[in-house]
């Protein structure tokens, strides 16, 4: 029986693609990880602190608001705009077309720019991720800066290995309006140009192809729609991720996007506590139930009672995960322990908090239960004492297993 064609695999088995494109993800960011790894050396991988991954619709204002975005973020560094780092003559003919540009080129640039010391605080990175196999690589890049983080920590070396922010920004207009703004554009810069041309005073603005035809500028709307809209939602689960609607005035959009980062900030951790959360395996999806609150929870077990915040953090790292991983295709365990850390009623407080912020839901109930200590040599009189058992109920969400036929 001949073997598929990626196009066979397309249009019979989406799941397959999808794994495809994930595997191909793979392939790239560890041959061009490697490749800086061998060049640089490890411990010079200094990724910035934070990261706005921005994204949107053509003509959705991207260029318009990334400086205000820098400054809303105390950013200095000139933004990294991936399109422009494509120079080739290949990648000049598929921008042109409104088409996306080979993954491997842009992951393997745009990561070698990002290592520039100048974006050390943060970056603003403009039109990156654009296709699931650089969605992927994002992920990727994110898991590889939180290990860096943890193998780094207690060294010299752990001042440039932060906690890594992610940001995924999307700005979004509708396809009649994105191909009005795009024609608009192309008007204003040719009108722009002539009048340089003639005056010789000024610059002159790149015009793209795009901004000139109507079906181009269509089918560069129908490309983001497509590919990379639908890539991008696959990180609302993970990362920051702000959907702003571009629609309106200026100012009226970067309400809208100071409103949606404000919140956000709100809710990132203390780099103190972070690190101590670290230790416990993040679930494959995380309750944003009353998330506000629970980070401000942490924070203050971190800031006011951090002996016995780590005592838990301890305790759930080498008696509770062991056994939950055992049951990790089932997706809930059941621990016994008598640890007297426990006894103090915050702790039981804080164990449920941390497993909600790693994405586990967990139930603590109490027995208290009456043993023999010792007998009385005079009465015989067989002394007891109360034994406390936590009984502890951990839910998550378990592994899918492959049945055989």
């Amino acid at each position: 029986m001949p073997d598929q064609t990626d196009e066979t695999i397309k249009e019979n088995d989406p799941k397959q693609v999808q794994d495809l494109e994930v595997k191909d993800a793979q392939i790239i960011f560890s041959s061009v990880w490697s490749s800086l790894e061998t060049e640089l050396g490890e411990e010079y991988l200094r990724f910035p602190k934070e990261i706005f991954w921005l994204n949107g619709a053509p003509g959705a204002g991207k260029g318009t608001n990334t400086d205000f975005i820098m400054q809303y973020r105390d950013l200095t560094a000139p933004p990294l705009v991936v399109s422009s780092l494509l120079q080739s003559p290949e990648a000049e003919k598929m921008k042109d077309a409104g088409m996306l540009v080979g993954d491997r080129e842009v992951i393997e640039i745009m990561l070698r720019k990002l290592l520039d010391p100048v974006y050390k605080s943060g970056a603003v990175v403009d039109g990156f991720p654009r296709t699931k196999v650089q969605v992927e690589c994002v992920k990727l890049l994110f898991t590889k800066l939180v290990e860096l983080r943890n193998k780094y920590r207690d060294t010299l070396y752990s001042e440039h290995f932060k906690k890594p922010h992610f940001h995924i920004v999307v700005l979004f207009v509708d396809e009649k309006e994105s191909v009005r703004r795009q024609l608009n554009r192309g008007v204003q810069a040719q009108a722009h140009n002539n009048e340089v041309k003639e005056s010789g005073v000024g610059e002159l603005i790149d015009l793209r192809a795009t901004d000139l035809n109507p079906e181009a500028a269509l089918n560069r709307y129908r490309t983001f729609k497509e590919k990379t809209y639908g890539a991008l939602k696959d990180l609302r689960e993970i990362f920051f991720y702000h959907f702003i609607n571009a629609h309106g005035p200026v100012e009226e959009v970067r309400a809208r996007i100071d409103k949606e980062l404000r919140y956000q900030g709100s809710l990132e951790l203390d780099e103190a506590t972070y690190d101590l959360l670290s230790r416990i395996p993040v679930a494959s999806s995380l309750s944003k139930h009353a998330r506000q609150d629970l980070v401000d929870r942490l924070d203050s077990y971190q800031q006011r009672q951090s002996e016995l915040f780590e005592k838990v953090i301890a305790l759930i790292q080498l008696d509770f995960m062991p056994i939950i991983m055992r049951h990790a295709i089932s997706g809930m365990s059941v621990v016994n322990t008598e640890s007297t850390v426990l006894h103090d009623p915050d702790a039981l407080s804080m164990m449920i908090d941390i497993f909600s912020e790693r994405g586990y839901h967990a139930i603590i109930d109490l027995q208290r239960e009456e043993v023999p200590e010792s007998i009385d040599p005079k009465t015989f009189k067989i002394k007891t004492r109360i034994k406390r058992i936590y009984r502890v109920r951990v839910q998550y969400k378990g592994s899918d297993i492959r049945r055989g036929r």
